[in-house]
């Protein structure tokens, strides 16, 4: 069972598709629209290019939870990258919940250019998803004292 610690404040880390969710992400910036800080944001060009390993690394290098974020289906600028990108979602997320991650760890969406609002509404869901399951700790490697 995971602790719960209303002072939690989990580590976020999203994979952005450098043309929709990025762009999305940076309207809401520039929009001044408030969204939790929680997020740490690596740009990938397509999020057909997240392989599972970058989401297991970041579990284990102290990530709470993970966001992958790209094109609506149909909008993909690689023509199909978002559709293998939920194909692996799917078949990751089977796979993490075998392990006994919380599915709440680990999310999909489709956020847009235009979409600066539904990318503060996917943030605030995923950190309250995941202040909902607490600190992540399964995964985590152990520091070497060398």
């Amino acid at each position: 069972m995971a602790e719960k610690n209303n002072d939690f404040e989990p580590n976020i880390v999203a994979f952005l598709c450098n043309w929709c969710s990025y762009a999305g992400a940076d309207l809401a910036g520039t929009s001044r629209i408030q969204y939790p800080p929680n997020v740490r944001v690596i740009r990938v060009m397509c999020s057909g290019r997240v392989n599972p390993l970058f989401v297991m690394n970041a579990l284990q290098q102290g990530a709470d939870g993970v966001l992958i974020s790209g094109c609506h289906p149909g909008d993909c600028h690689y023509m199909q990258g978002n559709y293998y990108a939920r194909r692996r979602f799917a078949l990751m997320r089977n796979f993490l919940e075998y392990l006994g991650v919380e599915p709440e760890r680990v999310r999909m969406s489709w956020v847009s250019a235009s979409e600066g609002a539904k990318w503060k509404e996917v943030i605030e869901e995923v950190v309250s998803g995941v202040k909902s399951v607490g600190p992540m700790n399964k995964f985590q490697r152990r520091q070497l004292n060398w």
